[in-house]
């Protein structure tokens, strides 16, 4: 059994026992979103998972290399707690980029691979290239933390406003409203399978020079961002605002595809992860290059998935002593903490609530057909930042209007787009440059097909792009049949889904997360292991 931990910034813990999968991130449980520290009540809830103890785990692998001696003692001083004094005979370190590189190519099914991770910075290193053969990875490239393609991005999201190292995904989002009107060429390039920071410097003081080069009011970006979150893009400081947004979108797209034609040469596949791999549409350019079949991007890319990536790796390690490796293939990511439909009604029964036990997917359908949003609630959460349908809520496509009233009730940014599930079989139809299998994960944009664009206008960004979920019956046979059902009453096969949250809060783990949620943001019905609650 081995247990792998991120003690850092978006901590977790995940569980490998023999063929089984338990994973869960801190701050879906302790409520504070992308929590950074140890991550204590997840290792608590995967060995729950497994009903295990922590006399069972054989290995602790630890995500990052600790190098500030309080950090440290510290990290030993919890572990001791939990493990006992003996502790350190369990504990391997994972370097963090070995750890993102590992989480992608270990659950990609390839047996031959590149393994590419890209992020701000870990372990003194922005980003790895490994090749990886018959389960081993060999490093044959890298960028210091100070070439970072990811600090670039994060510098931008600080500069026009945002939060740093959170609000990334609102960049990308902005860029679809303008048109890219600056070279950044000069500050950020590829160089071979590396990248060259022409700035010389990282974080703030890098924000402070790109502040100069754009001629862009840092003590005002922040009001300046308020406003476009409420829809005012007509200001000039605005229209500015969305340029650099579009330049600095399009150049990390130049980049990522420099690197793809560096990459291709290798001949195999590309199997990736880290913080830039959450950029949809930097994928979709990498996906046109490498094709559909040769790109496998980690569903919990960010650092929510190090300690997927340190456990997975050393699990790997293992079964190469043994002889025994073979490739994997990670089917799906209901990895997290389960609730029974018998826990559920004595939750609901104890609240004092009014419910019904309903045919969900029959229900379902017939509540979205009729405008509602719909919270739903079912079996094992999503491991990773995106909603697939056990931990989402629920709106009719179709409805333009409906994006309006999501974003008054989770607190979002106008600007931010909706994303569909759609039926599998459907894929080909509603997505322009499909070439091979759907994404199941949202982790790539795509362009929507005329069709789908009309029939639902909901989940399309301005920019005709979507970042759709495909779904099987196999991988998870409800949310298919409510999307089967949904199509079968208007003939249309996606439903709006985003993820169960109100905007700065994480996901909803438990039923009383979903109930708080339910009443916070107004919904109309909640729907929760088979029961609906109404307001």
């Amino acid at each position: 059994m081995i247990l792998g931990i991120h003690d850092g910034h978006d901590a977790g813990a995940v569980l490998i026992d023999g063929g089984k999968i338990f994973a869960v991130n801190e701050e879906r449980l302790n409520r504070v979103k992308k929590y950074r520290g140890f991550p204590g009540l997840s290792m608590k809830k995967v060995m729950e998972m497994a009903n295990a103890s922590p006399e069972d785990v054989e290995i602790i692998a630890i995500a990052g290399v600790f190098r500030k001696l309080s950090r440290l003692k510290e990290l030993e001083a919890n572990l001791r707690a939990v493990f006992g004094d003996d502790f350190k005979r369990k504990v391997l370190f994972v370097e963090h980029h070995l750890a993102h590189s590992a989480s992608a190519y270990y659950t990609s099914g390839w047996r031959n691979a590149l393994a590419v991770s890209i992020d701000a910075a870990g372990d003194g290193l922005s980003s790895s290239i490994y090749v990886a053969r018959d389960g081993e990875m060999v490093r044959i490239a890298q960028s210091t933390y100070i070439d970072s393609l990811g600090d670039f991005y994060a510098s931008i999201t600080e500069l026009l406003g945002f939060k740093p190292m959170h609000h990334e995904g609102k960049v990308m989002s902005l860029a679809a409203y303008g048109r890219p009107s600056y070279d950044l060429s000069g500050i950020l390039e590829l160089n071979g399978l590396t990248f060259d920071n022409h700035l010389g410097v990282i974080g703030v003081e890098a924000t402070r020079k790109l502040a100069e080069f754009f001629g862009y009011p840092l003590p005002r970006t922040k009001e300046i961002a308020n406003q476009m979150k409420r829809g005012g893009f007509n200001g000039e400081l605005q229209k500015k605002a969305i340029e650099i947004a579009a330049s600095a979108q399009a150049h990390l797209e130049k980049l990522i595809k420099e690197l793809g034609l560096e990459l291709k040469d290798h001949g195999l596949p590309v199997a990736y992860a880290g913080g830039v791999a959450q950029n949809v549409k930097a994928n979709a350019t990498l996906r046109h290059l490498l094709g559909d079949e040769n790109l496998w991007v980690f569903p919990a890319m960010d650092d929510g998935g190090l300690a997927f990536g340190a456990a997975v790796f050393v699990w790997a390690q293992m079964k190469r002593l043994d002889g025994k490796w073979e490739p994997f293939k990670l089917e799906h990511v209901y990895l997290g903490p389960a609730y029974g439909k018998d826990e559920v009604e004595e939750f609901l029964r104890r609240k004092g609530l009014e419910y019904e036990e309903v045919d969900v997917p029959s229900f379902i359908a017939d509540a979205l057909t009729e405008g509602k949003l719909v919270g739903f609630f079912r079996g094992a959460m999503e491991f990773g930042p995106r909603a697939l349908g056990n931990r989402s809520i629920l709106a009719d496509p179709r409805d333009s209007n409906i994006r309006e009233r999501l974003n008054v009730a989770l607190r979002r940014d106008v600007f931010q787009p909706f994303a569909p599930s759609i039926l599998w079989e459907k894929a080909g139809e509603y997505l322009k440059d499909l070439n091979g299998n759907p994404n199941e994960f949202m982790t790539m944009g795509y362009t929507a097909s005329r069709k789908f664009k009309q029939e639902a206008p909901a989940v399309i960004h301005i920019d005709n792009t979507t970042r759709p979920q495909a779904v099987r019956r196999k991988t998870n046979p409800m949310y298919y049949s409510i999307i089967k059902e949904f199509n079968k009453k208007t003939g249309l096969g996606a439903v709006l889904n985003t993820s169960f949250n109100i905007h700065g809060e994480p996901i909803v783990c438990s039923p009383e997360d979903a109930l708080k949620t339910f009443m916070k943001a107004e919904l109309d019905v909640l729907v929760i292991e088979g029961y609906a609650v109404f307001q």
